[in-house]
């Protein structure tokens, strides 16, 4: 064989070779980005679980409470029609919102704050909310990973022929950064 098709064997084997690695690179860190939002969703089921206990523990006393409850209920059914990721951030979001205001008139009844029931599933929820912001963090940190990935050349023209495309974050929803008010 010639010098001349000995290059471009190799260099074609290079190519070769580089062509899957750039491919299994971005599967790999879109299977991980999956992954990890569904450790995000372990800890939102973990959390859905529990709310209801604390709801069944409070309703006796706070029977002048029902939109609250009702706005739980609610959020808790659009997560669980959610189809896509943006779905699922939003309705997790109004369930923040409305298991803060739980939060808030549970601590502003003493009766509440001193029942031991309350005050596990209390804590249960707190330890629940920082898992989800730690899985959350974990989750848009891969996304930025995987981001920065198929924006960088030679990469991005193999991610744009395979389809792959920039993942979104998970960002609060406007509104998000402003503390509930309850009024009793």
């Amino acid at each position: 064989m010639s010098k001349l098709l000995m290059g471009i064997i190799g260099v074609a084997v290079i190519l070769g070779a580089m062509f899957f690695g750039t491919y299994n690179k971005l599967v790999t860190l879109s299977t991980g980005i999956d992954g990890q939002w569904a450790q995000v969703e372990i800890q939102y089921q973990r959390r859905f679980d529990l709310i209801p206990n604390l709801v069944a523990s409070t309703k006796g006393y706070l029977e002048q409470e029902q939109e609250v409850f009702g706005a739980i209920a609610e959020a808790r059914t659009r997560y669980s029609g959610a189809k896509s990721v943006d779905e699922k951030v939003e309705s997790a979001t109004q369930l923040d919102s409305a298991l803060s205001r739980l939060l808030v008139i549970v601590e502003n009844y003493p009766i509440l704050k001193s029942n031991e029931t309350v005050a596990k599933l209390m804590d249960e929820l707190s330890g629940t909310e920082n898992r989800i912001s730690v899985e959350r963090r974990r989750f848009n940190e891969l996304v930025q990973g995987y981001n920065l990935t198929i924006k960088r050349i030679p990469t991005n023209i193999l991610a744009g022929i395979f389809g792959f495309r920039e993942r979104p974050y998970f960002e609060a929803v406007g509104g998000a950064e402003t503390a509930p008010k309850v009024e009793l």
